[in-house]
């Protein structure tokens, strides 16, 4: 069993900037870490990763604007989140114990989220 909060949602303009924070219980040897988001009526999709490597992944969305990273003394994870956009507003989970970069069915425990919006 493993337990994840994450923390640091709120509400931003667009083009401000948030960091999520992901505290883990415990972590877990060889899987892959990763964030991820699902708006209303949407499926949850893929941000970022940590591979068990140590490299970083990124889909489309993120790239340029998010970097993924992590505190293994602390079993934190982090989100920083730059130059928000409208359709960012979505509830965030963080995730662990998975054995794939993106994809959210390959992810074993999940946190509750936290909720971001922005406006514009």
């Amino acid at each position: 069993q493993v337990e994840l909060v994450e923390s640091g949602g709120g509400s931003v303009q667009a083009g401000g900037s948030l960091r999520l924070s992901c505290l883990a219980s415990r972590s877990i040897y060889g899987s892959y870490v990763g964030w991820f988001r699902q708006a209303p009526g949407k499926e949850r999709e893929g941000l970022a990763c940590i591979k068990p490597s140590g490299r970083t992944g990124y889909d489309n969305p993120a790239k340029g604007r998010f970097t993924i990273s992590q505190d293994k003394s602390k079993n934190t994870l982090y989100l920083q989140m730059n130059n928000l956009r409208p359709e960012d507003t979505a509830m965030y989970y963080c995730a662990t114990g998975g054995t794939s970069c993106l994809t959210a069915s390959d992810y074993q425990y999940w946190g509750q989220g936290t909720q971001v919006t922005v406006s514009s």
